[in-house]
Parts: C-alpha cells; structure tokens; sequence
C-alpha cells in the first residue's frame, strides 16, 4: 500500500527495545543497548525510526533532558518526574484531576484531546547526595 512503512527485523527490535525500558531513553542509549545484539545497526537508523514512531504514535518524546531528546514506549496518559540534577526520568503515579480536560476546555472555549504534565526537581537520590 503507499505510504505504508515495511517491516524490518531492525525497526522491530527498535520499538521493542524502547517498550521494554522503563528509563525513558535517548536514541543514543537505544542504539547501545541494541548494538549487543545487532551489530550493524546504525545510530541513523534509530534516530529515523523514532521519528517514525512518534509521528506513527508509537511513542512519545518526554523532551530533551541534558541535551538528548528522551522516548517513552508508554503512550498513555501519564505523569513524568525529570530530575534536572541527573537527567533521570521516571513516571509519576499520580492522582490527577478526571475532569482537567474538560474544566481547560470549557474556561477558554477549546477542544483538548490530550495533555502532559511532567513535574521537575532533585530525584530521591540526588536529594541524599
């Protein structure tokens, strides 16, 4: 079919990769951790396939943390931490507000279809150092 992407060993191992990591990665850190098992794979060619994969809604970008774009696998709703001393990024079980979407809508005569709320400070670990 046009426009239709094919299916390849490497861009299944790539989206695999990232569903498996729960730290958020860089492309930099997908291309290491698959390197192991696939030695031809090229930084490229992971830097193209998360493009991919973001525009396809495979996966989400968190931002750029410390200078690299950071990926999730999880596309759901959810709530990130991103510690601005150590670069971590993890999810944040939080309790949010159900009805966000709709009282933002409402207030400024909008339509949301999707929001993200990433909270920033010193993870527990850099807050013991």
């Amino acid at each position: 079919m046009p426009g239709e992407k094919k299916h390849s060993k490497k861009r299944e191992a790539i989206l695999a990769k990232i569903r498996s990591m729960k730290t958020h990665p860089s492309a930099i850190t997908v291309y290491e951790e698959l390197r192991k098992e696939i030695p031809d794979l090229s930084l490229g060619t992971v830097y193209r396939n998360l493009a991919l994969f973001r525009e396809e809604g495979k996966v989400a970008s968190v931002g750029v943390v410390n200078g690299q774009e950071r990926f999730d696998g999880n596309t759901t709703e959810h709530t990130h931490f991103v510690c601005t001393h150590c670069g971590d990024v993890m999810d944040i079980d939080a309790p949010l507000d159900a009805h966000l979407k709709e009282d933002v809508a409402s207030r400024y005569g909008i339509a949301v279809h999707s929001h993200r709320l990433t909270f920033f400070g010193a993870c527990a670990r850099c807050v013991r150092s």
